[in-house]
């Protein structure tokens, strides 16, 4: 080693001093930053801040001074860092939308919901606010460990007494070197009310536990959908907790509503959420929205989102917690400093460590009340003893030369302590005149009484919880209130089609992808020939593709074009009116781009049926129903499709059925289900059609006794054809013709199996839709051309055809 003027070169090894100095980073991190301690909830900054207003006299029963002024102090005694870090802490501390319970008690702009920075701390003005003050009581009776600060110019304390369980109850957050937390703060009463359950019995059930607290309660109010996060938290220390905006649904005039928000979930920006909303609506994410406005105001939050006239305000209220911040997720990380060591605690464990800080500082306080009081007594007996001999101790006081003497003198004729002498001879002459033996007498026994009390609570662990469960419920009396966050069910823990009447509905979807929900009633039975009504104002470039009757209780699945199935409740389709457009399908179902809905199943259950479906060049496939069972919002795989094929039609089936299959050329070919077999969800099926030329399949149906095949063109012809005319074959085949195709239309585009008694809705490309009885449409054989099912105007063109029944399945 060569030693230089300025010290001395050393050779390290660079992996090594790289880990330890990380370790040592990560180290002071964890425990002097970044992670609150589990008895007072407080990082050190907090701390030193509550601490640093304590020392300074900036209490509640004072005036509040410069935000400045307190910055100033907390850096000079105690926290050597930024004073932006540190002022930032404290105007937290002092934000009502950010703690349940402030700690500072602020006047002046120290921020707000929208995301606004608090005003300079030379403009500011706070003090410690009056619950603050409990995390502070008997900190002077040596209840708390101290430690000298940066400089060694005083001591700070490493914790404070924390009355009240702060951790738990204004919660706690922040990202450390490899770990982080995150605490939901919770209501003071519930949290009280769970740590005298503990106290009475600790061995009480966790389930006790949880009914006491509920759940966490946010500053901002709002509302936590199902209670399975909650749980999970509190068992393992670990949870997400799925929080919506409080929000109400108002009528406007003309038939419109408007949806208010007037609490959104905790850590929110309420300035980016409405944002978001606004650019949402622009690119029609949120299809339907008019007017958005914020009309909050110092009585509280409120937002306005007002909807067009045919939008369903529920549905549109279910879009808006999909896709903004008006439904969140905190997720719930209970990481807390025990001993110096960062752990993941559960909710028991947080309470009983709290509890034993209580403890702990009850006995302390209790060992310095006693102490305290042993030596006043101490003084009273010899002030008594000093009054019984008033002119005897006036007289060797006098005649001493000194203190000493005196001191000496006075223990040697009445065998008093240095201490009790000592308290003699500073005592005033007039008050030492002013006191009598009865006085000293009374105060001396109550000074004992005391000591016996004491002394009992030091010798009895159940008298120090039961002095910790009076002062914490006088607290909980002096500054709890009511619960502001409302615990409510999610989809999870209720059956929500209790609350739906079940009720027949048509539903229609676009080309462009527009889906509505119409009741039944909103269409007349017709003659066939008829000019039908008007269902739904189409733009120029979209027309209706899709129409099936289902209930609002039943379930959808969509199947698309690429072989993928999603699932939806009927019910959550947006009801309208005939003429509304309906709302984007894009915003129920999470569509791929370029991906089309190609077919829909509405069904109750899934029971032991199948799933049939059948693609457009002619495969064909069957699957347990069973399989499809998923509540995964991305969907699952139905089908695996060649590149340049699609899906055209899916049935449910029961295992035994016969199946015809029609083709836009005008074949069709009848087979029994049992020459498909079942095969898994990923798999490619079988040949169902041999297709000749360009033809394609346009659907497939279940044959059924005493029925007959309907079909229509494009041209609106169309023909009804016993089915017993379409012999059964094996799968696979060319098939029969089933109409003649020529001038009355060159393709078909939808054929349905039919019985005598049924109706049957037919929709054009511009919308106009006619619903008409089966039997007004005469049986022919399978070689005509058919008869006019729906007169058309200009280039309109038929583009569908649906059955009415009762129910799908």
């Amino acid at each position: 080693m060569e030693n230089y003027t300025h010290g001395s070169i050393r050779p390290v090894h660079l992996v090594e001093e790289m880990k330890t100095s990380f370790l040592e980073y990560s180290m002071s991190v964890i425990t002097s930053r970044a992670l609150p301690d589990v008895r007072d909830g407080l990082k050190p900054v907090h701390r030193r801040i509550l601490f640093g207003m304590h020392k300074a006299g900036f209490t509640p029963d004072k005036p509040t001074v410069k935000s400045a002024n307190i910055v100033g102090y907390v850096l000079g005694h105690l926290h050597p860092h930024g004073d932006s870090a540190c002022y930032d802490a404290m105007v937290r501390m002092e934000q009502p939308f950010a703690m349940r319970y402030p700690l500072v008690d602020g006047q002046g702009n120290f921020g707000n919901i929208d995301g606004y920075q608090a005003a300079a701390m030379r403009y500011t003005e706070a003090r410690m606010s009056r619950l603050a003050r409990e995390m502070l009581r008997d900190i002077d009776k040596e209840t708390v460990d101290y430690t000298p600060n940066y400089d060694n110019t005083m001591q700070e304390p490493t914790v404070l007494p924390a009355r009240f369980p702060n951790l738990l109850v204004n919660g706690s957050s922040g990202i450390a070197v490899g770990m982080a937390t995150n605490i939901p703060p919770h209501n003071l009463r519930n949290i009280t009310d769970a740590v005298l359950a503990m106290i009475e019995d600790p061995e009480v059930s966790d389930e006790s536990l949880y009914q006491k607290v509920k759940g966490p309660d946010f500053p901002t109010g709002a509302i936590i959908m199902g209670t399975e996060g909650i749980r999970s938290a509190y068992q393992t220390g670990r949870g997400s907790i799925t929080v919506r905006a409080r929000t109400a649904i108002e009528k406007m005039s003309g038939g419109k509503h408007r949806i208010v928000v007037t609490e959104i979930p905790y850590q929110v920006n309420k300035a980016r959420l409405i944002t978001k909303i606004a650019e949402l609506a622009r690119d029609k994410v949120l299809d339907g929205i008019t007017d958005l406005r914020d009309e909050s105001d110092r009585n509280g939050l409120r937002v306005v989102v007002e909807l067009r006239r045919d939008v369903n305000p529920r549905v549109m209220l279910n879009l808006l917690f999909k896709h903004t911040q008006l439904q969140d997720n905190f997720g719930v990380i209970m990481l807390a400093l025990v001993g110096g060591e960062p752990k993941i605690l559960n909710l028991r464990q947080m309470i009983a460590y709290y509890l034993d800080h209580q403890e702990n500082i009850i006995i302390r306080r209790t060992k310095y009340d006693l102490r305290k009081a042993e030596e006043r007594a101490h003084i009273v007996e010899g002030l008594k003893i000093a009054v019984d001999n008033i002119d005897e101790v006036i007289r060797i006081i006098r005649s001493s030369y000194d203190d000493a003497e005196s001191k000496a003198r006075l223990g040697e004729a009445f065998g008093l302590s240095d201490r009790q002498a000592q308290a003699v001879i500073e005592m005033q002459l007039r008050r030492l005149q002013g006191l009598n033996v009865t006085k000293l007498e009374e105060e001396l026994a109550e000074l004992r009484e005391r000591i016996a009390y004491y002394k009992s609570v030091l010798a009895d662990i159940n008298l120090v919880r039961q002095i910790i469960a009076e002062e914490l419920t006088e607290i909980a009396d002096k500054y709890g209130d009511d619960r502001r966050t409302e615990i409510s069910f999610d989809d999870q823990d209720m059956n929500i089609l209790d609350l739906i009447a079940d009720e027949d509905m048509v539903i229609t979807l676009s080309h462009d992808g527009y889906v509505k929900r119409m009741p039944m009633d909103a269409y007349k039975s017709q003659k066939r020939g008829g000019r039908g009504v008007s269902s739904a104002k189409m733009k120029e470039e979209d027309w209706i593709e899709e129409i099936f009757i289902t209930t609002t209780h039943h379930q959808l699945l969509f199947f698309t074009n690429t072989g993928r199935v999603l699932r939806l409740r009927a019910f959550d389709i947006p009801e309208s009116g005939r003429t509304g457009k309906g709302m984007a399908i894009i915003n129920l179902l999470n569509l791929q781009p370029g991906e089309t809905v190609a077919t829909v199943i509405a069904l109750r259950d899934f029971d032991d049926r199948f799933l049939t479906a059948v693609t457009k060049k002619g495969m064909v496939k069957k699957t347990a129903l069973a399989d499809y069972e998923t509540n995964r919002k991305d969907g699952i795989l139905a089908i695996r499709l060649d590149e340049d094929d699609e899906v055209v039609a899916v049935k449910l089936t029961a295992g035994e059925d016969e199946l015809i299959i029609v083709t836009e050329g005008g074949y069709a070919i009848r087979f029994n289900e049992e020459d498909v077999r079942p095969t898994g969800r990923y798999t490619a099926g079988v040949k169902g059609i041999r297709l000749t030329g360009s033809d394609r399949v346009i659907t497939m149906d279940i044959v059924q006794d005493d029925a007959s095949l309907l079909v229509i063109t494009e041209k609106g012809f169309g023909k009804r054809t016993e089915l017993t005319e379409y012999s059964l074959q094996k799968r696979g085949g060319k098939g029969v013709f089933t109409v003649k195709l020529g001038k009355r239309g060159k393709r078909l585009v939808q054929a349905l199996v039919v019985r005598d008694g049924e109706e049957v809705m037919s929709i054009s490309r511009e919308g106009t839709l006619i619903r008409f009885a089966v039997n007004d449409i005469s049986q022919t054989g399978r070689a005509t051309q058919g008869v006019t099912m729906m007169n058309l105007e200009g280039d309109d063109e038929v583009v569908g055809m649906a059955r009415i029944i009762e129910e799908e399945a």
